[in-house]
């Protein structure tokens, strides 16, 4: 029996250095890409079974280590792994999940045809970096309070500045939890994949991201924002148990 065509993509996007123009190691050595795996292996489970046909999970490899300024040589890596899937499968929507220096990259690169959606695990988020981009897509921004590489704060002000170029945009705030993600793991593993899957419309989206993602563009970043131990205790709380949503630590 031949398989089916993929209807939907998700490429995952590890993180990197901002400058290192040599190329990323190899296997388990790339720390940053192993650290990926979890969220590959959830998003497989996530979208076995769903309806809508296959979901095509792919993690693009970098020709280099670094962001290396005006290079922005993973933005270009990303643009082609595009280029590649449009070639291959057509038409199909794509979410792009990335962390760290793969968060910057997944945003930068919103704009290709194919994406709509971007969900960004502690994403680096430079001043001035452009968000026109981002205009009509989907935007989930996920930061831990105790990151001390990328900014927490810099990532809800982007989301912000992309509603108000037409992107619908919200930021979640994990507490006590850092850059590597190791901090509350499962927590992100299933907040990551609950957004990318709701973001493709194959699970319900969680409903505090849902009702961020509605609102209007001059929406200020804190009404954007939301925390996920407030999600969760709402949503117990509306199923009237209380361990209707455990958190995971």
């Amino acid at each position: 029996m031949a398989q089916a065509s993929p209807s939907a993509a998700v490429l995952i996007l590890h993180g990197g250095r901002e400058t290192g123009l040599g190329p990323p190691p190899r296997g388990l050595r790339n720390l940053p890409a192993v650290r990926m795996r979890p969220f590959a292996r959830s998003l497989a489970r996530a979208t076995r079974d769903t309806d809508g046909g296959p979901v095509l999970l792919r993690s693009p490899a970098y020709t280099h280590r670094g962001w290396n300024g005006t290079r922005e040589d993973p933005l270009h890596d990303v643009v082609r792994a595009l280029d590649a899937l449009k070639a291959e499968a057509g038409d199909i929507p794509v979410v792009l999940l990335g962390h760290s220096m793969g968060g910057r990259a997944a945003l930068r690169a919103a704009g290709h045809p194919l994406v709509t959606g971007v969900v960004g695990l502690a994403p680096w988020c430079p001043a001035g970096d452009p968000v026109a981009q981002l205009a009509d897509r989907d935007v989930v921004l996920i930061h831990g309070t105790r990151d001390r590489t990328t900014s927490p704060r810099a990532s809800r002000e982007l989301t912000a500045q992309a509603r108000r170029a037409g992107a619908r945009t919200c930021h979640v705030t994990l507490r006590d939890s850092d850059h590597a993600m190791l901090r509350r793991a499962p927590s992100w593993h299933r907040l990551a994949t609950a957004a990318v899957t709701g973001l493709l419309g194959r699970t319900p989206l969680p409903p505090g991201i849902a009702m961020a993602l509605a609102l209007p563009p001059d929406a200020s970043a804190a009404a954007g924002s939301v925390d996920l131990d407030e999600l969760r205790a709402r949503a117990a709380e509306g199923a009237g148990a209380p361990d209707a949503t455990p958190a995971a630590r």
